[in-house]
């Protein structure tokens, strides 16, 4: 709740700012419409990410064709939840759902709006694929995700970015289809605008909305790291070192569907340069089995 707060704390100074920026420029005048276009656009910003926070178990399960396991039905699902549990005590957070979903490829997600409501689910070709002390640090890995709050914060990081786009989008249009001293036109949203809004409007979305999504990933590589040391708290370093290099020997393609390649513990890595490195949600397992070792 208290990033929650903050989610919305955060935008409204965003606004705060911008309406304040406007005044200092003598461009929020009676009758242009920016301020009620700055709410809407802020408005528009934190709803689509608060909204896929709240539905983000459901929309995970459903992704993936994950079942929970309500009643454990063998000595592997027994172990499944009991180990997901224990860490979850040794994290101080509430035991979250544990699932499987049947998938060749090996990997795993976290998700959830709550550290006490939250999802943890592997894939039948993980299981398969990696020994028992494996799979439990990558249960340690995706439990950290949870105790870190991780997913919460990308949706906060994703709110407020998508706030910022739409409204620097709309004030750069708008600039560039002046009409005369009243900047806006007055005939309502989305009526009586010029071809040089629409069009600066769409160029402004699509690199405003790179940039924003460059930072988000950013913060998504950089979370890996931070879940790998928890794994690493929460069974042991080697456990975790392990079950990376067994995940940078399979050859079985680790990708979930797009829209959760961000939750998983091998996201996949598009590339070692340019923007495919930068665009990237996870680090090279090169790279994160190398941070783990140099912090021993």
């Amino acid at each position: 709740m208290m990033r929650i707060g903050l989610f919305l704390a955060t935008n409204m100074a965003v606004l705060f700012v911008i309406g304040i920026i406007l005044n200092v420029l003598g461009l929020n005048k009676p009758g242009t419409g920016i301020m009620p276009m700055i709410l809407i656009a802020g408005v528009m910003g934190m709803a689509g990410s608060f909204i896929s926070l709240l539905m983000s178990k459901k929309m995970a399960m459903r992704s993936a064709g994950a079942v929970i396991i309500e009643s454990p039905s063998n000595e592997l699902e027994t172990w499944l939840v009991e180990t997901v549990h224990r860490q979850a005590d040794q994290a101080g957070i509430g035991h979250p759902d544990v699932a499987i979903f049947e998938s060749s490829a090996p990997n795993a997600f976290a998700t959830g709006i709550k550290k006490d409501d939250a999802l943890v689910a592997v894939s039948t070709g993980l299981i398969q694929a990696m020994d028992r002390d494996e799979v439990e640090a990558v249960l340690a890995h995706e439990v950290s995700h949870i105790a870190n709050g991780d997913m919460v914060t990308m949706s906060l990081i994703q709110g407020v970015l998508n706030t910022f786009v739409i409204i620097a989008s709309q004030l750069i249009s708008a600039m560039v289809d002046r009409r005369g001293n009243q900047g806006y036109s007055r005939s309502g949203y989305g009526y009586g605008r010029g071809i040089g809004y629409r069009m600066t409007y769409m160029i402004a979305q699509t690199v405003l909305g790179f940039l924003a999504t460059i930072i988000v990933r950013w913060f998504s590589r950089w979370r890996e790291y931070r879940a790998d040391e928890g794994g690493a708290e929460l069974s042991s370093r080697d456990k975790m070192i392990s079950a990376l290099q067994k995940l940078q020997q399979l050859s079985e393609p680790a990708q979930l569907p797009a829209q959760m390649q961000a939750l998983g513990i091998n996201g996949g890595f598009l590339g070692a340069l340019g923007l495919k490195k930068l665009t990237s949600t996870h680090p090279p397992l090169t790279q994160r089995i190398a941070a783990l070792k140099e912090s021993r």
